[in-house]
């Protein structure tokens, strides 16, 4: 029997970076001299990719400020990642299962595979797919689209948080199944 394939996003549902990105969302605000922002509003607003939020926050400098955040985030994150409680054991008891592992995350792929590889986490998913590596991100189907190498359909499930986008769930047609955990 075929499993379907479980889509895990990644911050806020498997580890904890969040600390990190308020922290560098704070320094690129400060160099544009906007007031920072509180850590729960951090947490409400950084829920879509960079290229689709950074322009809304920046306007016309929102290249320059991406730049910023990813030059603060690229000096701490992986030493910050934290992995969250009972997410190894969850993936473990997947994958003892037989359910394929993918993730589909707003953080920019490039770092994403870094943390995924920095936990040694690599080999269990059959993809790792971030912000900027489909033609658009979450909460459009081509990430997911892209994760799973087909249209999607029923033999998929969403595994997410409460506060990530769950409007990308019903776009890809999903079982979207919120994860229990609040890291904060």
């Amino acid at each position: 029997m075929t499993r379907p394939v479980v889509l895990f996003d990644w911050d806020g549902t498997l580890v904890d970076n969040w600390p990190v990105i308020h922290e560098a969302l704070g320094m690129a605000r400060k160099s544009f001299g906007l007031p920072p922002w509180s850590f729960a509003r951090t947490m409400r607003h950084v829920s879509r990719s960079g290229r689709e939020s950074f322009p809304g926050m920046f306007g016309k400098d929102w290249r320059q400020a991406s730049d910023m955040f990813y030059a603060a985030f690229e000096a701490r994150h992986l030493d910050a990642l934290t992995l969250l409680p009972d997410a190894e054991t969850c993936l473990d008891r997947l994958e003892a299962a037989g359910f394929p592992l993918a993730v589909v995350s707003n953080k920019n792929g490039t770092y994403l595979r870094r943390e995924v590889d920095r936990l040694g986490w690599t080999g269990r998913f059959t993809a790792l797919v971030g912000a900027g590596d489909a033609r658009r991100d979450k909460p459009d189907a081509a990430p997911v689209r892209m994760a799973l190498g087909a249209a999607p359909g029923s033999g998929w499930w969403g595994i997410r948080t409460p506060i990530s986008a769950p409007r990308a769930a019903p776009a890809c047609a999903l079982q979207s199944c919120p994860m229990p955990t609040d890291p904060h």
